[in-house]
């Protein structure tokens, strides 16, 4: 058996080797020659998964060590067989402390306490449940926005557009499908009060860059649209500037190969579903009051540190692949 793995995925070297022969090279550079005669793939979202790779093809399995799936074609994968499993909610952690760490940026800056603030979450999912909760109890409002969720469950959620004119603050979670690009766009941003921040850990494409521009809003950004080429303008606007990185923390990383592994594990029925990296141990969730997130946050997330290399003109992929990957602390 062939597996062809993105060779950024960590802490996978010589697990699968006793089982297959693997060959790691970058996401950008998998090619219909080489997965040609590969039974599996291991991926992130820089690789486009979807008939230009695989037809002709002997794949059967495709593990994205992503919570997204935005990158592969699944209405192919499902003609042609070939079982596909992201690693959903592997960073949810992570990312909730990224947005923590912007909350705090903010609160700092203007001198608000979370009583004083209406924080909407569009994306009421692995993270967006957890933004949620914590948000909460640091004593902000909080209203959430999940169309598909409200319908299946009949949760006490509101519409986009009765949520965007009551916040002070917008986080976006959602997955990047049909309904969700472009979302945010010019006509929705007019429905925002003029000094509301817009926070996006979620797709890039989810918001449209020009208009958020346009809108003069504040904005904390971690995805971008037409990553690794961004827009210079909102670059140079944003109050928080990271390389697509809020969900890059060790554990974030081990839960992503892990699920991976497994998954991939089950589908060939090979003895390593249980397989953890051994090089760092899970996170014990714990809840945090807002005194001590703002007294400890820094030593996990400095978004001001964070932010300086993209806005000095550092490369965006050379910061990307080389991100030293945070703890999770909560």
């Amino acid at each position: 058996m062939k597996i062809v793995v993105d060779n950024a995925i960590p802490f996978l070297a010589g697990i699968l080797e006793p089982y297959a022969e693997v060959l790691y090279i970058p996401g950008g550079s998998f090619t219909p020659e080489i997965v040609a005669d590969a039974q599996a793939l291991i991926v992130r979202t820089r690789t486009r998964c979807g008939r230009e790779l695989l037809e002709g093809s002997r794949v059967e399995f495709i593990a994205t060590a992503t919570i997204g799936f935005d990158h592969i074609d699944m209405e192919y994968c499902r003609d042609h067989n070939i079982e596909v499993t992201t690693a959903a909610g592997c960073n949810a952690r992570g990312v909730l402390q990224w947005v923590a760490a912007v909350l705090v940026t903010l609160a700092r800056r203007d001198g608000f306490l979370p009583s004083e603030r209406t924080l909407g979450i569009v994306g009421v999912g692995n993270v967006g449940s957890l933004v949620k909760h914590y948000a909460e109890r640091w004593g902000f409002n909080v209203i959430c926005c999940d169309p598909p969720r409200q319908q299946k469950e009949g949760l006490d959620f509101v519409t986009l557009e009765t949520l965007l004119p009551q916040v002070d603050i917008l986080t976006l979670h959602t997955p990047l499908d049909s309904t969700t690009r472009g979302m945010i766009n010019r006509k929705t941003l007019s429905l925002m009060r003029p000094n509301a921040v817009v926070i996006n850990a979620s797709r890039g494409e989810v918001v449209r860059t020009a208009d958020l521009v346009e809108s003069g809003l504040e904005c904390a950004v971690d995805v971008w649209e037409n990553e690794p080429d961004i827009d210079k303008t909102l670059l140079s606007k944003a109050l928080v500037t990271t390389p697509h990185i809020a969900g890059y923390s060790l554990q974030g990383k081990a839960n992503a190969t892990a699920m991976a592994v497994a998954a991939l594990a089950r589908h060939f029925g090979l003895p390593i579903e249980n397989w953890y990296p051994p090089q760092c141990h899970p996170t014990t969730p714990q809840d945090i009051d807002w005194q001590t997130l703002n007294a400890t946050i820094d030593n996990y997330c400095n978004l001001t540190a964070e932010s300086a290399p993209l806005k000095s003109g550092a490369d965006f992929e050379t910061l990307r692949n080389g991100y030293k990957y945070r703890e999770e602390y909560f």
